[in-house]
């Protein structure tokens, strides 16, 4: 359990006090907001009353009543003394956690069809614009070319088993030669191939944790890394973003009370927020993690898709026992499956003897061609990245015209806007979504225990016309749930739905 200090939650709530009602409904207000955005992660235990409002300069009875209220709504729990845990409540379509009291119903609820919801692992149903994958179609004739060179090197290896737990050399060794060339040595023994970013990091997690071990995320984070850690019996840790990014007093506090085993980290255009780590908070991170025995693993699948051209250092530059991530499935396509882990020798060779469990190597067509994307990755990046550009400038745009109650923050790379939402309504969009036209990943996907429903990403990989269409029916679909409260209501609740 998480312990937020009196001091740590004054920052958090800024000037909470407007004086425009009573000082305990304000302060119950604000925290039950930053419950709900993940700034303050579920099950942490809030300050004392005592020691909260001696921080705030307000009785204590203002405190009392402030976390009477949140209990009564659901948002801390009841137990002994005055110090109960943040959570979210179970909410029925009509709870009163989100939106109010609400007056009996003798009617169901609306009814809402699913048909239109891609099913997990596939893409969107004909005719919706999908805004669920932030993902780029393939830079087609680059990638043709790699693998109708590939298939001229396919010969040569075709004597031998075609089984490498590591990866083909040529690719390892090319991913090796980008790490030095970024500032950070490395030999081509300390590189393992792998099916991609995701089945790198399954790896890891099965190599490094056991269950019920505890791994620091930040919040919101990518959700299939929140899935591999679930699906490994872990006990995910989160840590909320601050307004300005990352809250290095959090993370270096849920680091030394929880000393999880790992803590996974996207510093590089964070999904969703698109957000970058500046070096020093890198290398503070990284002396925090020391300290606690806690293993990083950096996620820099979009590191390469650095719009503003803001330049750091990759993680492992700042400490030899960080484990990086990387793909090609941001910057060519993901459609190629390969990604890979860069750690140190010893410990790549844990990782290759813990893969078998999962398979016996890669598709070494697939890594030929790879090798040579890997190798000639700055023919294709500038006309992406001018792509990319012009394509985030269109939907900032449009967002600050047709849905100027949106807050956005352009982000500085990376394939997506991490967008505000003027009240709870993400998971109400993504179920009326597909009637006009879009299928959305609901804000509630990227965090732990149904934070996030103030927030939408929408990736801006689609072309500036797509992109036009997607926010006029974003407004219209907004409209209507504005127009119609109950309906609003009635659609708290909706099926996860596939991302990237």
């Amino acid at each position: 359990m998480a312990l937020l200090t009196p001091q740590a939650l004054s920052r958090l709530l800024g000037p909470w006090n407007s004086g425009t009602g009573p000082a305990y409904r304000e302060l119950a207000d604000v925290v039950r907001l930053l419950i709900l955005d993940g700034r303050i992660a579920l099950d942490t235990a809030l300050p004392s009353e005592r020691s909260l409002s001696a921080v705030l300069g307000v009785s204590r009875t203002t405190v009392t009543a402030a976390y009477a209220s949140l209990r009564d709504q659901g948002f801390l729990s009841t137990g002994q003394g005055s110090r109960g845990k943040t959570r979210i409540p179970e909410l029925t379509p009509f709870g009163p956690a989100l939106f109010g009291p609400q007056p009996p119903s003798t009617s169901p609820p609306a009814a809402r069809s699913t048909s239109t919801l891609a099913a997990p692992g596939l893409t969107a149903p004909e005719g919706l614009i999908d805004l669920a994958y932030s993902a780029l179609p393939a830079s087609g004739e680059v990638v043709h070319r790699a693998f109708a060179a590939a298939l001229t090197e396919l010969p040569a290896l075709l004597p031998g088993f075609g089984y490498d737990a590591l990866g083909l050399l040529p690719l390892r060794q090319a991913v090796a030669d980008r790490y030095t060339a970024a500032g950070v040595p490395t030999q081509a023994g300390q590189i393992m191939v792998t099916s991609g970013a995701q089945h790198a990091l399954t790896i890891i997690i099965r190599t490094l944790a056991d269950r019920q071990d505890r791994i620091l995320v930040e919040h919101p984070s990518y959700p299939h890394a929140l899935d591999a850690i679930r699906a490994a019996r872990c006990r995910p840790v989160p840590v909320a973003f601050a307004e300005s990014g990352w809250d290095l007093l959090a993370m270096e506090s849920a680091l030394v009370q929880q000393r999880p085993k790992l803590a996974y980290l996207v510093p590089d255009f964070h999904n969703p927020t698109g957000m970058i780590m500046p070096d020093e908070q890198r290398r503070r991170l990284a002396r925090a993690a020391a300290a606690s025995g806690t293993v990083l693993v950096a996620d820099e699948t979009l590191r390469d898709l650095n719009l503003d051209g803001i330049a750091t250092t990759p993680l492992a530059g700042f400490s030899s026992a960080v484990v990086s991530i990387g793909s090609l499935s941001k910057s060519h396509w993901g459609g190629l499956r390969t990604g890979w882990i860069r750690a140190s020798e010893p410990m790549i060779q844990r990782f290759a003897a813990a893969r078998t469990t999962l398979d016996l190597g890669g598709p070494v067509m697939e890594q030929l061609a790879a090798a040579h994307l890997v190798r000639a990755l700055e023919e294709p990046l500038p006309a992406l990245l001018r792509t990319l550009r012009g394509n985030r400038s269109t939907l900032l745009g449009l967002l600050a015209e047709h849905l100027p109650s949106w807050q956005t923050t352009p982000p500085a790379g990376g394939l997506s806007v991490w967008c505000r939402l003027p009240a709870p309504i993400s998971t109400a969009l993504t179920v009326l979504a597909p009637e006009f036209g879009i299928r959305l990943a609901a804000g509630p996907r990227f965090g732990i225990g149904g934070a996030f429903e103030r927030n939408l990403r929408l990736p801006f990989t689609l072309a500036p016309d797509k992109l036009e269409t997607a926010v006029l029916g974003l407004r219209a679909a907004q409209d209507r749930l504005d127009a119609a409260p109950q309906l609003r209501r009635s659609l708290t609740h909706a099926p996860a739905v596939a991302i990237a």
